[in-house]
This record gives C-alpha cells, sequence and structure tokens, in this order.
C-alpha cells in the first residue's frame, strides 16, 4: 500500500538518502516501520516548497529595482502590504517586529497548500503532523512573546482575568482556551485540506477538462483562504498575548 502511494520524488528519497534518515531516526529512539522506505510524501514535499521558496526569492532577490519592478517584485509587494497591513490593524504600534513570522507563516502555508495542484505532488497540509507542527510553532511563539514583551508575572496575570475574585474560574479556562488552539489550528487547516484535495482527485479521475478545472479553481480560493485565516487568527493570538491593557 505504501509503495502504491509514494510520490516519485519520496520514491528517490528513499532509494538515495534512506541511510541518512534511518540513523537519525534511530538516534532520537523512533526507528522506521520501513528501514527501506523512511521518507513520507509529507517531509519530502516539505522540503520541497521550502527549496521552491528559498529560490524564489534569491530570484526575487536579484531582481530588485526600485524602477521599472518587474511583475514577480510588484506580487511580493502586494502581498507585503498586505500582510502589513493586517498585522498593524491587529497589533497597530510595533506590529513591525512580528511581521517576519507573520509572512513567513502565510507563504509557507500557502505553497504546501497551493503545491496539490501540480500532477505528481501532493499537499503536505493534509497530513496531520504539519498542521500540528506549525501550530504547536505558534503556539510557543505567541506566549513567548508575550513573556518577554509583558514580563513572566504580567502576562501570567492576564489568566486571572479583570476579578481577582474570579481568578479561580477564570485561570483554568483561560488554560483550557489556549490549550485548544493549536487543536483548533490544526483540524481546520488538515480537514479543508485534505477534504479538498480529495475533491479535486476524484473529478480529476472522472471527468477530462471542463469540470477538473472548476474544482482546481475552487482548491486554489481554498488553499488562499486557508492560508489568510491560519496567518489571521495567529496575529491575533500574537496580538492578545502583547497587548498591554490600559486600567
Amino acid at each position: 500500500m505504501q509503495a502504491e502511494q509514494e510520490l516519485w520524488s519520496t520514491a528517490l528519497f528513499n532509494r538515495f538518502l534512506a541511510g541518512p534518515l534511518d540513523t537519525f531516526l534511530n538516534a532520537i529512539g523512533k526507528p522506521a516501520a520501513d528501514p527501506a522506505h523512511p521518507w513520507e510524501n509529507w517531509l519530502t514535499m516539505e522540503i520541497l516548497v521550502v527549496a521552491i521558496i528559498m529560490v524564489l526569492f534569491a530570484i526575487l532577490r536579484s531582481r530588485l529595482v526600485v524602477e521599472s519592478p518587474g511583475k514577480l517584485q510588484l506580487t511580493f509587494e502586494a502581498v507585503y502590504k498586505f500582510l502589513s497591513g493586517q498585522a498593524h490593524d491587529a497589533l497597530e504600534h510595533g506590529s513591525s517586529k512580528y511581521l517576519p513570522f507573520i509572512g513567513t507563516l502565510f507563504i509557507f502555508i500557502l505553497f504546501m497548500n497551493l503545491i496539490g495542484i501540480i500532477p505528481g505532488f501532493e499537499s503536505p497540509t493534509m497530513t496531520p503532523a504539519v498542521p500540528c507542527g506549525i501550530a504547536v510553532s505558534v503556539f510557543l511563539y505567541y506566549n513567548y512573546m508575550g513573556v518577554r514583551e509583558q514580563g513572566v508575572g504580567k502576562y501570567l496575570a492576564h489568566f486571572a482575568g479583570p476579578v481577582w475574585y474570579l481568578a479561580w474560574l477564570m485561570i483554568p479556562i483561560e488554560i483550557i482556551s489556549h490549550l485548544s488552539r493549536p487543536l483548533s489550528l490544526t483540524v481546520r487547516l488538515f480537514g479543508n485540506m485534505f477534504a479538498g484535495e480529495k475533491v479535486t482527485l476524484t473529478f480529476l479521475a472522472l471527468t477530462y477538462f471542463a469540470v477538473p478545472v472548476i474544482f482546481m479553481g475552487l482548491h486554489v480560493f481554498v488553499a488562499f483562504l486557508q492560508a489568510f485565516i491560519f496567518m489571521l487568527l495567529s496575529t491575533i493570538y500574537i496580538a492578545g498575548a502583547v497587548a498591554h491593557e490600559e486600567h
């Protein structure tokens, strides 16, 4: 079953790089179920997406000009302005310090969502481990930034709520709320991308041109929408963590 689902890129990794990954997995005490095929599709797709983004931005950097910018530069300038505006609306002053994380989050998820449209590839985000890993990184990031911005004591005081005698009730509620955020981010991204991928593949198998084009267009829309929602919720979490309340 694994061989039938294995992508050609994953097969190349398993053929030439199975040994190094097996060594790493054994070193951390998590040996692969099949030592001959330790690489999985989601992992090789993530590596490919990172490589594509690095090459794309290397090309973009080499072509940056002030006068007569090209289409690639104009596209990413529009993306930057959009993300900057979203960050400023949520975080107001000081949003620029969080923009690199927010922008990286959006572009990385977007590219992972879109790569599944290319025949022979699949979206890594349709595997639960990938959205979960990103969601956990968001959870760690906004809590770290909240502590760094406000200090441990003041940040933890937020969990008690504005009324001191209700702290016994608010603290458990806030802890559950914060712990549920990675799960919510994971399920939302994974569920939508998994469903979209399966619907697109089903119609590609049943029809030839007109209907698949419609569903591929819908898949692109869902890819952008889910990347935006994930980024927006992450921005809101960061804003809540670093906000200074005025009494």
